[in-house]
C-alpha cells in the first residue's frame, strides 16, 4: 500500500467514527442523543486507535500537524509532505461526506444549525479567537510531545497506538472543553469544507472566521513540541 493512500485510509475511517459519534449525540431523533462529551471523547480516541491499525504503513499521522513536527526533526523526507497532507485532507473530507450519508434520515428533524456544523468541525464555547488560538496549540503542544515520548519509550512497545488513543482521550477530556480539541487541521478543515458544500437541510452557514483557529493553532503547537522535544530529548 502507498503511503499516500495509507494516509487517506486512516484519516477517512478515523473521520468517519469521530464525527459519527459527535452525530449520534447531537442528531435529533438518533438512539445516541444526548449520551454526552464521555461518549464523545472516548469514542473519538477509539477512532484514532483504529485509524492508527489502518494508516499502519505510513505512521500513522492522519494530521498535517504531526506530518510537519516530525518532517522537522528529520523523521520525514520533507518530499513526502505535501502527499501526506493532500491525502490527510482527502480522506477527512471523505470521512465527513460518509457522515452525513449515514445519517441522512436524521438531518432534517435537527433545528439547530450549530448542531449540524458541529458534528462536521469545531466551534468554540466562549468566542475569544487569542485564547482559543492558545487553547488549540496548548492542546496540539501536549498531542504531538506525547506522541514523540510514546514513541521514544520502550515501555509502550506493542501498545504504542493504544496509548496515542488514550492520550487524545485525556486531551479531549481535561483541554477539549474550550475549542472542542481540533488538533489536527485535517479533522477540522476538510470536514468544514464538506458542510459547506453539501446539501443538508437548515445547515446554516459554515463559519469560515474561526477556521483559521483549528489550522494555524495545531501547526504551531506542533512545531512548538517538536522543538521542544528535541531541545529536551536529542
Amino acid at each position: 500500500m502507498s503511503v499516500y493512500l495509507s494516509e487517506f485510509l486512516g484519516t477517512m475511517m478515523m473521520i468517519l467514527l469521530g464525527d459519527g459519534v459527535v452525530a449520534g449525540v447531537l442528531l435529533k431523533g438518533s438512539k445516541a442523543e444526548g449520551a454526552g462529551w464521555i461518549t464523545i471523547t472516548l469514542a473519538w480516541g477509539l477512532a484514532v486507535l483504529i485509524g492508527i491499525y489502518v494508516a499502519a504503513a505510513s505512521g500513522a499521522h492522519m494530521n498535517p500537524a504531526i506530518t510537519l513536527a516530525l518532517a522537522s526533526l528529520g523523521k520525514l523526507a520533507w518530499g513526502l509532505v505535501p502527499g501526506y497532507i493532500a491525502a490527510q485532507m482527502a480522506g477527512a473530507f471523505v470521512g465527513a461526506v460518509l457522515v452525513y450519508l449515514h445519517y441522512f434520515a436524521l438531518w432534517p428533524g435537527t433545528e439547530d444549525p450549530a448542531k449540524k456544523l458541529g458534528v462536521f468541525c469545531t466551534a468554540p464555547a466562549v468566542r475569544h479567537l487569542p485564547s482559543n488560538l492558545l487553547t488549540e496549540i496548548i492542546g496540539t503542544f501536549v498531542l504531538v510531545y506525547g506522541v514523540l515520548a510514546i514513541g521514544a519509550n520502550r515501555m509502550t512497545e506493542g501498545l504504542a497506538p493504544l496509548a496515542v488513543a488514550l492520550l487524545v482521550v485525556v486531551i479531549g477530556m481535561c483541554l477539549g472543553g474550550p475549542t472542542g480539541y481540533a488538533i489536527n487541521p485535517a479533522r477540522d478543515f476538510a470536514p468544514r469544507l464538506a458542510h459547506a458544500l453539501l446539501p443538508i437541510p437548515g445547515k446554516g452557514g459554515s463559519d469560515w472566521g474561526y477556521a483559521f483557529v483549528p489550522i494555524v493553532g495545531p501547526i504551531i503547537g506542533a512545531l512548538g513540541a517538536a522543538f521542544f522535544y528535541h531541545a529536551v530529548a536529542g
